[in-house]
């Protein structure tokens, strides 16, 4: 089976670097995979993507060096099935608060005894490989996000759930739970403690910490010990050097208009 280049790093205690697709499109999908990205995770959550465009993407990425990972809409095991039978290494599960909700997450991403997956793998068999039954529950990613003051409180048995490979935490629901704004970082204690807690968690327990973000968040997420790290967005990217290529030519048809 093609390894999970992602978990690898994950085992030998490196950190990995993951960039968004929100977009739904193959080409966007594409460019991103080929930019040297670690994982790539296209969001079916908050994206504008929908299954049939999904599978295209992770066909789109298949021949780059990238993980390919979705963020599935809710923790339902119709959905995470099949995103993994498209080929996905791993699901980002949004919405975890409790222990239970882990385990059946966890359910939902491993083939029996380990979990209650139905098996039907159809791309996954040909572009992972012939042995894929063989080896998915040891290649296969089940990362949960911890992303409310509930889920925080109860974050170490969260991470004491069997299977659960990594807990990757969303900023904004996270400052959403705790009153405050919907932002990727914040200086407030109860925010900066939450964060400490989940990393303290799953460092004891050999689980991965992850998190969403952006250029400027992620070097200080890695220092503070998240291993899983987004820094980039194909829509950020694309609304920001957009931006900058207008800024760029902006003064210049202005003074010239102002000359005509």
């Amino acid at each position: 089976m093609r390894k999970n280049l992602s978990l690898a790093k994950w085992r030998r205690g490196e950190p990995s670097i993951g960039g968004w697709l929100s977009l739904a499109n193959p080409y966007s999908a594409e460019l991103m995979a080929n930019a040297g990205f670690d994982w790539l995770c296209v969001d079916l959550q908050h994206g504008l993507i929908d299954y049939a465009q999904m599978v295209q993407m992770l066909q789109a990425m298949s021949y780059a060096a990238v993980t390919p990972i979705v963020r599935v809409p809710w923790n339902e095991p119709g959905i995470i099935g099949k995103c993994l039978d498209a080929g996905a290494l791993g699901v980002i599960v949004p919405m975890v608060n409790s222990p239970a909700e882990a385990e059946a997450a966890v359910r939902a991403c491993r083939y029996p005894p380990a979990g209650a997956r139905s098996y039907g793998p159809l791309r996954a068999n040909y572009w992972a490989g012939a042995d894929y039954f063989t080896h998915a529950n040891a290649e296969v990613c089940c990362i949960v996000m911890v992303e409310t003051a509930e889920a925080v409180r109860l974050v170490e048995d969260i991470v004491s759930v069997p299977g659960v490979d990594a807990v990757y935490v969303g900023p904004a629901d996270l400052s959403v739970s705790l009153g405050l704004s919907p932002a990727p970082d914040h200086a407030e204690e109860a925010f900066t403690s939450a964060l400490g807690r989940i990393v303290d968690a799953c460092r004891r327990h050999g689980v991965v910490p992850a998190i969403a973000g952006n250029q400027v968040t992620a070097p200080r997420r890695i220092e503070e010990g998240f291993a899983m790290v987004e820094v980039a967005s194909d829509a950020r990217l694309l609304a920001a050097a957009a931006a900058q290529a207008l800024a760029a030519l902006r003064p210049a048809t202005e003074a010239r208009t102002a000359y005509l």
